[in-house]
């Protein structure tokens, strides 16, 4: 009797694990499509126009992917080493594992082993949840088993070294890779391979960037593994234990250019890429990291400068003594809102349309509005170097002379009669003034007699050829009365910079997925008017920088043009202007649209930015083109003292016109 008990017992113990599997097997669906077709989440990388890493983005986990082919054979013997020696033996479970750890844990009376195998290691982080359950076990075992009928060992080994967590928010080996060590796959030595496969047994525990002394006892027993197993040469095991690799602590966005990542995502979400943050892309940009930068600094530096100003006049000493104008701009200090005062700057290469930089307010973190290529403010006369080149090309000259007086013009306005009486900045008037000085010195009412004497309809079908959306049909657009962003702003701009040919700007190189490139930019130009003519206009904005309007947008060593601008009530601030290569806009203003300090002009403001900016681009590359090139065409001619460009379309004067540039006329 007793004998037919033990022998039952020993069957039911015999058959049970297979009855309970039988069970779990027609109880449960088992699918593995999502190991089988394995593509999981990817960051996606944005690099500058020279490779260098710009940002990651991501959705929830920051993962780059590497295929079995691109895995160095080190990394595999290393992660049999300490994780799985027989892998390539079992069918996905390790049965004497399994004797062994039961054994360890009935002596320890608790769980003190695992037996886990690479596949379960895998199907227990992919497919189940991490609840201790003997029902959970023998899932992973059945998904461990059918798995590997699915898939061969090394695609096992592929979708782990992709799947599993390494610490510090990096999931896959190669992310790892590149976040603590920032190597490629095939770069590591053998010791950080050893850090790599030692982290998934524990990642919060062995990451090198929170524990490093235990990181490389980790590291260590894998490299004494593969040591004891005959996979490395003494040598290499000596050299692997005494090394102590440098290690990075990034943020895992490693975000450089906060505007530049934003726009980027805007831009391919335009061009009908909506998985940016999980598609694994690797995108190229046309920005410049170190212009970026530089623009950044530039931007902070001259919004500093302007606060400065502006306590500056606060504090002014308010004694008895005082002069009535002292007071005024006193009062308009205290009354200026400088908690508003925001800015942005675009720079691009005016010849392939490529943006070089785009900085959308002093500060992200307090604001990530992006104002370069978002914010829509009005150019003023910044917008008048278009109105002169229009002129310039139906034959006026740098010579030609324009009135400068004061008109009184009336239209009508809901049926009711309407004056309007524009004046000059300085609210005086020269009478005749040649274009050229009404240009440099931002001459208003040159500027409307100019566009009256060139006929506004015939001034509106010129503009046709700039491209330039929503203009005004009436006088006012002599003044710049039209919204425009900068980014569109220096897109017009290059009109002038790039010898007579438009370009759109440009932020995407080219866009790659899985080695293969699906996108590369088109370049678009338009063709706006000749060398010879948008060199005259450059010389005459080359003059707003010497003696003009800009000139604290002047940088010693290299020649710039530009076009302040600044609105009625000092309400928007600009410059634009460019090198022989580099294009730049900077814009100032509140964001409300109140006035800024009535001291504050687009030249005061503005173009101490652009200077500044410049100036960094002559340290960063100071073999950069210092002088503008001279089309063939041009003649020049020495007019009164001073020269005077003119072409076969601008012909020089047949008289010798001039004004005393002392005398001043009053109406």
């Amino acid at each position: 009797m007793i004998k037919k008990i033990f022998l039952t017992i020993v069957f039911v113990g015999f058959i049970s694990p297979f009855l309970l599997l039988a069970y779990y097997l027609t109880q449960f669906e088992y699918d593995v499509s999502t190991l089988v077709d394995y593509k999981p989440a990817m960051t996606t990388r944005i690099y500058d126009q020279n490779g260098d890493k710009i940002a990651n983005i991501f959705d929830e986990k920051h993962r780059y992917y590497a295929s079995f082919n691109d895995i160095p054979p080190r990394i595999i013997e290393a992660l049999l080493a300490i994780e799985d020696t027989s892998f390539f033996e079992h069918p996905g479970i390790n049965v004497d594992a399994i004797f062994r750890a039961i054994i360890k844990d009935v002596k320890a009376r608790k769980m003190v082993e695992g037996a886990s195998t690479i596949t379960q290691q895998l199907v227990k982080n992919k497919l189940l949840t991490r609840e201790k359950k003997l029902s959970r076990k023998i899932k992973e075992v059945i998904y461990s088993l059918k798995i590997e009928l699915e898939l061969t060992k090394e695609e096992i080994l592929e979708r782990y070294l992709n799947e599993i967590y390494f610490g510090h928010g990096y999931y896959g080996i190669k992310t790892a890779a590149d976040g603590y060590f920032h190597k490629e796959l095939s770069e590591l030595s053998l010791k950080e391979m050893a850090i790599l496969v030692g982290l998934p047994k524990a990642p919060s525990t062995y990451a090198p960037t929170k524990n490093y002394e235990i990181s490389m006892g980790r590291a260590n027993r894998v490299v004494s593994r593969m040591y004891d197993l005959g996979w490395i040469d003494e040598s290499a095991y000596k050299k692997a234990l005494v090394e102590l690799p440098k290690v990075y602590d990034d943020t895992l966005t490693q975000n450089k250019a906060p505007f530049i990542v934003d726009e980027v995502i805007r831009t391919v979400s335009n061009l009908g890429i909506h998985d940016v943050k999980t598609g694994g892309y690797e995108i190229y940009t046309t920005v410049n990291i170190r212009l970026q930068e530089a623009a950044e600094k530039s931007l902070k530096f001259a919004y500093e400068e302007s606060l400065k100003r502006i306590e500056g006049y606060k504090n002014k000493n308010q004694s008895l003594e005082q002069s009535a104008d002292d007071e005024e701009e006193i009062g308009a200090a205290e009354d200026a809102n400088t908690s508003l005062l925001n800015g942005a700057l675009v720079s691009i290469d005016p010849k392939t349309g490529d943006i070089l930089a785009l900085v959308g307010s002093v500060d992200y973190k307090q604001s990530s509005f992006n104002r370069a290529t978002q914010g829509r403010r009005l150019p003023g006369s910044a917008f008048k170097p278009f109105i002169y080149q229009v002129a310039i090309d139906l034959g006026y000259s740098g010579a030609t002379q324009l009135v400068d007086i004061s008109r009184t013009y009336t239209y009508e306005k809901n049926g009711e009669e309407m004056k309007w009486q524009p004046k000059n900045y300085e609210e005086n008037y020269k009478g005749l003034i040649s274009l050229r000085e009404a240009l440099v010195h931002s001459r208003n009412l040159a500027t409307i007699n100019l566009v009256n004497d060139i006929g506004l309809s015939q001034l509106l079908r010129e503009f046709k050829k700039f491209g330039i959306a929503n203009l005004p049909h009436d006088l006012s657009i002599s003044l710049g009365t039209i919204s425009l962003s900068p980014l569109e702003l220096a897109k017009y701009y290059t009109s002038f910079a790039n010898g007579g040919i438009q370009m759109e700007p440009n932020l995407i190189n080219s866009i790659d997925k899985n080695a293969n490139t699906i996108y590369v930019k088109n370049e678009k130009s338009r063709f706006i008017t000749t060398p010879e003519q948008a060199f005259i206009m450059t010389t005459i904005l080359r003059d707003v920088v010497k003696r003009g309007t800009g000139r604290k947008a002047a940088v010693s060593g290299i020649e710039l043009a530009g076009k302040t601008g600044t609105t009625n009530n000092n309400i928007d601030g600009w410059f634009a202007g460019y090198s022989p290569t580099i294009e730049t806009v900077v814009w100032f203003g509140n964001d409300d649209n109140t006035p800024m300090h009535k001291k504050e002009t687009g030249g005061k403001l503005a173009g101490p930015a652009f200077a500044h900016y410049y100036k960094n681009i002559l340290q960063l590359y100071p073999q950069i083109q210092r002088k503008f090139d001279v089309p063939e065409g041009i003649v020049e001619v020495n007019l009164g003292g001073e020269k005077e460009y003119f072409s076969d379309t601008s012909k020089p004067p047949r008289t010798d016109v001039s004004s005393d540039p002392q005398e001043e006329l009053v109406f």
